[in-house]
């Protein structure tokens, strides 16, 4: 079997399979399925268009159960090497309309307006995920039905007694650096068995496609070695951190001389925005959002300087060098990141306030613009 599956067919054939990957009825669940292509391809417009049973995801009803996919992104398949490819896909009906669980349609209709392209939107994801054992589903690493020592000594750290499942992150590390995921790091996180990746500094539409395809690599990961992936916000109840992902952002003006001002301006406005977005970042979120473990109250909007108990944090060296980036540590580890990066650049370049709620923003958060 092991020879099967790492044989290099790439002597014998031109043909390549492609693995078409969508998101699922649930807006979390990954689905995928794989095609043989005559030959390999370098862009997604070389690709057919596909189509599945979406009543069988939860997607269309039985009688009328065909969605079609898109192709819209290509990485390197490290599972199967060679040539062969996983396919980001978004998902139509077959008039042509965008399904209500494509959120990448609205995302990249954002990132297409030309005030948006021209500040060249930056993003870095920082995905943190859970690691479960599989017949109990409890984190692995931890004894059946019992805890660990609390949380301190398992953050970044080694050792039998602290850190559990390196091998599958360096694989996934590996594997995403294959397939030409824009992966920048990875770290063991505060709870034991909770592991944390990054992807960035990408641009626009591309962040979202990057996460997705990771999501998708670290999934398969998973399933060989046996272990469950959980991407909820609050796997464990009680005196334990949950899991988020922080999105740090920045735009072309805020990386340019004076661009801290920049910065505090789409802070007001997010602030403006905060119960849209809260909606919009994650199932669960409000089970982590407490104010404890490192997270503003999911109902008060914060920002703050190195503070990571506030909604945006703004890192010591913006504040000194007068530009950079924000980061909002809002969004749960189970968010879309297609819709996370499309409502920041929404908020923050498209949207504009009145002055007086502008003006009352301002002055409740004690900020000077």
């Amino acid at each position: 079997m092991e020879d099967l599956l790492n044989m290099d067919i790439t002597p014998y054939t031109d043909k390549i399979i492609a693995e078409y990957i969508w998101i699922g009825g649930s807006g979390i669940d990954l689905r995928s399925k794989s095609r043989t292509i005559s030959k390999p391809v370098k862009h997604p417009s070389e690709l057919p268009k596909w189509n599945y049973d979406g009543s069988s995801t939860g997607q269309a009803p039985g009688e009328d159960s065909e969605v079609i996919l898109y192709p819209q992104a290509i990485f390197k398949d490290p599972f199967r090497g060679g040539n062969n490819i996983l396919v980001i896909c978004d998902t139509y009906t077959p008039a042509g309309e965008p399904i209500p669980t494509n959120k990448r349609y609205k995302a990249a209709e954002i990132f297409s307006k030309k005030k948006v392209i021209d500040e060249v939107p930056w993003y870095g994801i920082e995905q943190e995920y859970t690691l479960l054992q599989q017949n109990v589903k409890w984190p692995l690493g931890w004894p059946v039905g019992g805890y660990p020592g609390p949380q301190g000594p398992y953050y970044c750290a080694a050792g039998a007694d602290k850190s559990f499942g390196r091998d599958i992150s360096d694989a996934h590390y590996k594997a995403c650096l294959y397939a030409g995921i824009n992966i920048s790091g990875t770290n063991g996180e505060v709870m034991p068995g909770q592991w944390e990746f990054q992807v960035g500094p990408s641009v626009g539409i591309e962040a979202g496609d990057h996460v997705w395809c990771a999501r998708y690599i670290l999934e398969r990961i998973t399933e060989q070695a046996g272990v469950v992936l959980t991407l909820d916000p609050k796997p464990i109840e009680g005196d334990w951190n949950g899991a988020g992902c922080h999105t740090n952002y920045s735009t072309k003006s805020m990386r340019e001389d004076g661009g801290f001002e920049v910065i505090k301006k789409a802070i007001l406005n997010l602030s403006l925005r905060h119960k849209e977005h809260i909606s919009a970042y994650g199932e669960g979120n409000e089970r982590r959002l407490t104010g404890k473990h490192e997270t503003a109250d999911i109902n008060t909007f914060s920002w703050g300087v190195a503070n990571r108990g506030c909604s945006i944090r703004v890192g010591r060296e913006t504040e000194k060098q007068g530009k950079g980036y924000l980061e909002d540590r809002r969004p749960a580890s189970n968010m879309d990141p297609y819709v996370v990066t499309g409502l920041l650049a929404e908020t923050t370049l498209l949207w504009e306030p009145t002055l007086e709620a502008e003006a009352l923003a301002a002055q409740k958060l004690a900020m000077k613009v």
